[in-house]
């Protein structure tokens, strides 16, 4: 059976809506282009609402699980002479420390950002963040009671977990950002002495927390650090698994701003201001706490994801973000020298 014209005439006219202009063979409102460390199913929901809203197109670029944030990074500075991106949106923190640092960002205070409190914020506009994980320990409920569940990063290296232990590859994202964290709250010796105690444990080692977080749902490990989008993903799955906030009674669980940032000579600059605005807005945050993501505003007054992944009285980790790069080549070094993953 054929559709009815009318049908017909309405989807064109919908397409037309966001078809390119005529003549120049480009949106009407123009093109921004986005490099996103953010998990696609994630990201893409806020770019098609920022697209139809504004009429901008969006050329959207990814990297890869296993290399999360530092493929992009990488790419960025290579090319900080001669810019292909507007806007970085990253998945943490630590790496857009380095950008700052190799001069490849542009101050930008966005309007929308109000309400933001001031230490996640540059205090001078390279970067600013917006809608948090946590890091948190996510046990297989088949094989492991909840009163045996581990209650800190330090118990994993206990022998009871010896060889059922899994975390990412601590060289890129936000584990190698929790790593930098660890070095610059517990000190460099006592967070070496920690990594040390983890590779003496036989930790099990993957290519990136979403595989973490699969070893524990299949049984292959009994633990593993993840990041709460990674484990509100076995939830949803209904997998045997369970979640832990780690170290409430001592240093805090460590959570991790996304941020955004304007790219310095961007060929699309005032575009990326806009798209920016946006995902700095208190709209996108909650659209981010409500997706699957089940990621935690930074503004008050928005509403957070439900349990089990509140955090409105978690004890979190201190961190000075100003502080975490100048750590970056003393971890890295220490990571790939000694541990040898």
């Amino acid at each position: 059976m054929k559709p009815p014209r009318l049908f017909l005439l309405a989807l064109t006219l919908s397409l037309a809506a966001f078809a390119p202009g005529c003549g120049d063979g480009k949106p009407a409102g123009g093109s921004v282009v986005l490099f996103c460390a953010q998990d696609p199913e994630f990201a893409q929901p806020l770019v098609k609402v920022f697209e139809e809203r504004t009429g901008i197109r969006v050329d959207l670029h990814y990297d890869a699980e296993s290399a999360k944030t530092v493929g992009l990074v990488t790419r960025l500075i290579a090319r900080k002479d001669h810019p292909e991106c507007d806007v970085f949106w990253n998945n943490e923190l630590g790496q857009t420390l380095v950008l700052k640092e190799e001069g490849v960002l542009e101050p930008y205070k966005a309007a929308s950002a109000e309400g933001i409190p001031e230490q996640h914020k540059d205090k001078d506009g390279y970067w600013t963040g917006f809608a948090a994980r946590a890091r948190v320990l996510l046990y297989n409920t088949d094989s492991v009671k909840p009163e045996d569940a581990p209650k800190g990063i330090w118990d994993l290296t206990k022998p009871r977990w010896k060889g059922k232990v899994a975390i990412a590859r601590p060289l890129f994202g936000t584990t190698f950002t929790h790593a930098v964290a660890l070095f610059e709250v517990l000190g460099e010796e006592k967070a070496k002495e920690f990594f040390r105690a983890l590779k003496a444990n036989d930790i099990k080692i993957a290519p990136g927390n979403a595989m973490t977080r699969n070893m524990v749902a299949n049984g292959e490990a009994d633990v593993c650090l993840t990041d709460t989008d990674d484990a509100r993903g076995a939830y949803l799955k209904k997998s045997p698994v369970a979640m832990v906030f780690p170290d409430q009674d001592g240093m805090g669980a460590f959570v991790i701003p996304h941020s955004v940032m304007l790219i310095k000579g961007g060929p699309n600059a005032e575009n990326g201001k806009k798209l920016i605005e946006f995902l700095l807005s208190a709209e996108a945050e909650g659209l981010l706490a409500k997706s699957e993501a089940a990621q935690f505003p930074l503004r008050p007054g928005v509403a957070g994801p439900a349990e089990p992944f509140k955090i409105d009285k978690l004890k979190r980790m201190e961190v000075d973000w100003s502080a975490l790069s100048k750590r970056f080549p003393v971890v890295k070094t220490f990571i790939e020298s000694e541990l040898v993953w």
